[in-house]
């Protein structure tokens, strides 16, 4: 059986500082990358198979 998930910590003081600036810089993948990523997913979807 699973472990239960735990709550995710609230930051504050220089903790919610570092991570508002990490964010800042974070840059919307592109096209190619978004392509690149779909055909993996493809690819691993026709050799996946799952028991249920």
């Amino acid at each position: 059986m699973a472990r239960p998930i735990k709550e995710t910590p609230i930051l504050f003081g220089e903790d919610a500082k570092r991570f508002l600036e990490s964010m800042q810089d974070v840059k919307p993948a592109s096209q190619q990358e978004k392509q690149r990523i779909k055909a993996a997913y493809e690819k691993l979807k026709k050799i996946a198979t799952f028991m249920m």
